[in-house]
């Protein structure tokens, strides 16, 4: 069994997620920590409950989901897994950091890439990848039939979806990503997102303002 464990980062308050097993191997998703005590609180976590680090994933690779990549690379030796459409958007993250005066030293070690419909593996569980791009051209979510959950990203919120005024951001591919990909989910399927609370694949299908029953 899956379980998950969240962290909300940085000023722009990113979710920071850690998914472990029952033999305490665990994935790290999109490591926001930018502040010396948010590194040290996601240590902390997996220090404390004796946690061995096997994968470092990024959904995508806007900033605000890229700060922790190095201090993960850099602690525990895990290359970083991407959609290969995302590294040109990696390279851009410091730039977009001074925009917002974040400055961080971005991650320059080894890539390993992502395939839509592949499985990332855990032990005995299974991540399927899915390809939900709009928010950012080469963003994944990652599935557990088995558990009943998705990491969306910045793809699908509580009562929202991710912004599409970015660079590589299309509205309408975003909304065929969270149609296509997403809604075909059992309803039950809880969607941990790139900000804010959690909620499931059948509220937001009923209630989504933007991709909901009453938006189409």
């Amino acid at each position: 069994m899956l379980r998950i464990h969240s962290f909300t980062f940085n000023p722009i308050q990113e979710n920071t997620y850690i998914i472990y097993n029952d033999n305490k191997d665990c994935i790290i998703v999109d490591p926001g920590c930018y502040f010396p005590e948010e590194r040290k609180a996601l240590e902390s976590f997996i220090n404390t409950n004796q946690l061995v680090p096997k994968a470092l994933l990024n959904t995508h690779c806007h900033l605000d989901h890229v700060f922790g990549n190095k201090f993960v690379y850099d602690t525990w030796g895990l290359p970083l897994h991407i959609h290969p459409l995302e590294e040109t958007v990696l390279a851009f993250a410091p730039q977009s950091g001074l925009m917002w005066n974040l400055v961080f030293e971005n991650y320059s070690g080894p890539i390993v890439h992502l395939h839509p419909g592949e499985n990332v593996c855990l032990g005995e569980d299974k991540l399927k990848i899915l390809f939900t791009p709009g928010h950012s051209p080469g963003s994944v979510s990652f599935y557990s039939g088995k558990d009943g959950f998705l990491i969306s990203g910045d793809v699908l919120f509580r009562d929202s979806i991710g912004r599409t005024d970015l660079p590589g951001g299309d509205f309408q591919t975003l909304v065929n990503s969270i149609q296509t990909q997403l809604w075909p989910l059992p309803d039950e399927t809880l969607v941990y997102s790139g900000h804010g609370p959690y909620t499931k694949i059948g509220y937001e299908k009923k209630n989504n303002p933007f991709v909901g029953e009453g938006a189409l």
